[in-house]
Protein backbone atom coordinates (compact mmCIF):
# COMPACT_ATOMS: atom_id res chain seq x y z
CA UNK A 1 0.00 0.00 0.00
CA UNK A 2 1.79 3.51 -1.09
CA UNK A 3 1.56 6.16 1.36
CA UNK A 4 -1.22 8.59 -0.70
CA UNK A 5 -4.03 5.69 -0.40
CA UNK A 6 -2.72 5.46 3.32
CA UNK A 7 -3.14 9.13 3.54
CA UNK A 8 -6.13 9.13 1.92
CA UNK A 9 -7.38 5.83 3.65
CA UNK A 10 -7.27 7.42 7.08
CA UNK A 11 -8.78 10.59 6.05
CA UNK A 12 -11.69 8.70 4.87
CA UNK A 13 -11.67 6.92 8.02
CA UNK A 14 -11.63 9.81 10.58
CA UNK A 15 -14.55 11.24 8.44
CA UNK A 16 -16.73 8.19 9.17
CA UNK A 17 -15.83 8.30 12.54
CA UNK A 18 -17.45 11.60 12.26
CA UNK A 19 -20.38 11.18 10.32
CA UNK A 20 -21.07 7.99 13.17
CA UNK A 21 -21.24 10.88 15.73
CA UNK A 22 -23.71 13.46 13.62
CA UNK A 23 -25.54 10.28 12.85
CA UNK A 24 -25.93 9.82 16.55
CA UNK A 25 -26.82 13.22 16.95
CA UNK A 26 -30.27 12.83 15.01
CA UNK A 27 -31.07 9.65 16.38
CA UNK A 28 -29.69 6.84 13.96
CA UNK A 29 -26.49 5.46 15.87
CA UNK A 30 -24.34 3.49 13.53
CA UNK A 31 -21.87 0.77 14.33
CA UNK A 32 -19.20 0.21 11.62
CA UNK A 33 -17.15 -2.90 10.92
CA UNK A 34 -13.53 -2.63 11.98
CA UNK A 35 -12.39 -6.16 10.19
CA UNK A 36 -11.48 -5.91 6.76
CA UNK A 37 -13.28 -8.99 6.37
CA UNK A 38 -16.33 -7.84 7.36
CA UNK A 39 -16.14 -5.04 5.16
CA UNK A 40 -15.90 -6.88 2.28
CA UNK A 41 -18.31 -9.73 3.28
CA UNK A 42 -20.79 -7.52 4.24
CA UNK A 43 -20.08 -3.80 3.69
CA UNK A 44 -18.81 -1.00 6.36
CA UNK A 45 -22.10 -1.44 8.60
CA UNK A 46 -24.61 -3.56 8.77
CA UNK A 47 -26.84 -0.61 8.27
CA UNK A 48 -25.95 -0.29 5.00
CA UNK A 49 -24.63 2.67 4.85
CA UNK A 50 -21.26 3.71 2.53
CA UNK A 51 -19.64 7.15 3.83
CA UNK A 52 -17.18 9.14 1.60
CA UNK A 53 -15.60 12.40 2.52
CA UNK A 54 -15.38 14.51 -0.58
CA UNK A 55 -12.79 17.43 -0.38
CA UNK A 56 -13.36 19.22 -3.63
CA UNK A 57 -17.17 19.79 -4.03
CA UNK A 58 -17.07 22.77 -2.30
CA UNK A 59 -14.55 24.44 -4.95
CA UNK A 60 -15.86 21.94 -8.37
CA UNK A 61 -19.59 22.55 -7.09
CA UNK A 62 -19.57 19.24 -8.11
CA UNK A 63 -20.08 16.29 -5.86
CA UNK A 64 -17.58 13.58 -7.05
CA UNK A 65 -18.81 9.74 -7.32
CA UNK A 66 -16.44 6.67 -7.13
CA UNK A 67 -17.08 3.79 -9.76
CA UNK A 68 -14.01 2.27 -9.81
CA UNK A 69 -10.80 2.43 -7.69
CA UNK A 70 -6.78 1.43 -7.43
CA UNK A 71 -4.76 1.00 -4.27
CA UNK A 72 -1.74 1.88 -6.30
CA UNK A 73 -1.21 3.97 -9.76
CA UNK A 74 0.89 1.11 -10.68
CA UNK A 75 -1.25 -1.59 -10.43
CA UNK A 76 -2.72 -1.72 -14.32
CA UNK A 77 -6.88 -2.44 -13.64
CA UNK A 78 -8.91 -0.46 -11.79
CA UNK A 79 -11.50 -2.40 -9.71
CA UNK A 80 -15.03 -1.86 -9.42
CA UNK A 81 -15.79 0.45 -5.85
CA UNK A 82 -17.60 3.03 -4.90
CA UNK A 83 -21.23 2.81 -5.94
CA UNK A 84 -20.26 -0.54 -8.01
CA UNK A 85 -18.94 -2.19 -5.05
CA UNK A 86 -21.34 -5.70 -4.50
CA UNK A 87 -22.17 -5.03 -1.03
CA UNK A 88 -24.91 -4.17 1.49
CA UNK A 89 -25.12 -0.64 0.64
CA UNK A 90 -28.15 1.36 -0.17
CA UNK A 91 -27.71 4.71 1.39
CA UNK A 92 -24.43 6.67 0.00
CA UNK A 93 -23.81 9.36 2.85
CA UNK A 94 -21.07 12.04 1.24
CA UNK A 95 -20.08 15.64 2.46
CA UNK A 96 -18.00 17.12 4.70
CA UNK A 97 -17.67 18.52 8.64
CA UNK A 98 -20.06 21.26 7.27
CA UNK A 99 -22.78 19.08 5.47
CA UNK A 100 -23.39 15.84 5.24
CA UNK A 101 -25.74 14.58 2.26
CA UNK A 102 -27.33 11.53 1.96
CA UNK A 103 -28.07 9.58 -1.52
CA UNK A 104 -30.07 6.62 -2.59
CA UNK A 105 -27.17 4.42 -4.45
CA UNK A 106 -29.78 2.59 -6.73
CA UNK A 107 -29.97 6.55 -7.92
CA UNK A 108 -26.70 7.43 -8.12
CA UNK A 109 -26.08 4.06 -10.61
CA UNK A 110 -28.81 5.17 -12.77
CA UNK A 111 -27.47 8.30 -12.70
CA UNK A 112 -23.97 6.74 -13.63
CA UNK A 113 -25.58 4.97 -16.36
CA UNK A 114 -27.40 7.42 -18.31
CA UNK A 115 -24.14 8.91 -19.39
CA UNK A 116 -25.54 12.76 -18.49
CA UNK A 117 -23.14 13.24 -16.58
CA UNK A 118 -19.13 14.07 -17.01
CA UNK A 119 -16.56 10.54 -16.70
CA UNK A 120 -13.19 11.66 -14.44
CA UNK A 121 -10.27 8.96 -14.50
CA UNK A 122 -7.13 9.83 -12.04
CA UNK A 123 -3.91 7.95 -11.28
CA UNK A 124 -6.16 5.99 -8.59
CA UNK A 125 -10.00 6.50 -9.58
CA UNK A 126 -12.60 6.68 -12.09
CA UNK A 127 -16.11 9.03 -11.02
CA UNK A 128 -18.43 10.77 -12.17
CA UNK A 129 -19.33 14.51 -11.49
CA UNK A 130 -22.71 15.13 -9.88
CA UNK A 131 -23.81 18.92 -9.89
CA UNK A 132 -23.99 20.39 -6.70
CA UNK A 133 -26.82 22.16 -7.08
CA UNK A 134 -28.85 19.79 -9.38
CA UNK A 135 -28.54 16.87 -6.59
CA UNK A 136 -29.61 19.21 -3.74
CA UNK A 137 -32.86 20.13 -6.11
CA UNK A 138 -33.04 16.61 -7.00
CA UNK A 139 -31.24 13.46 -5.47
CA UNK A 140 -30.41 14.60 -2.00
CA UNK A 141 -32.70 12.39 0.21
CA UNK A 142 -31.29 14.23 3.86
CA UNK A 143 -28.92 17.23 4.35
CA UNK A 144 -27.30 17.23 8.19
CA UNK A 145 -26.10 20.60 9.17
CA UNK A 146 -23.19 20.03 11.46
CA UNK A 147 -22.08 22.43 14.07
Amino acid sequence: MNEYYKKMLEIGLEYQDFVVERLYDVGLPLISYSSKKFQHLIGENKAGFEIKKDQKFRDTNNFYIEIAEKSDPNNFEYIQSGIYRNDNTWLWIQGDEKNIYVFSKKQLIILHKSKRYKEIKTATSIGFLLPFQEALKNYVIKEIICK
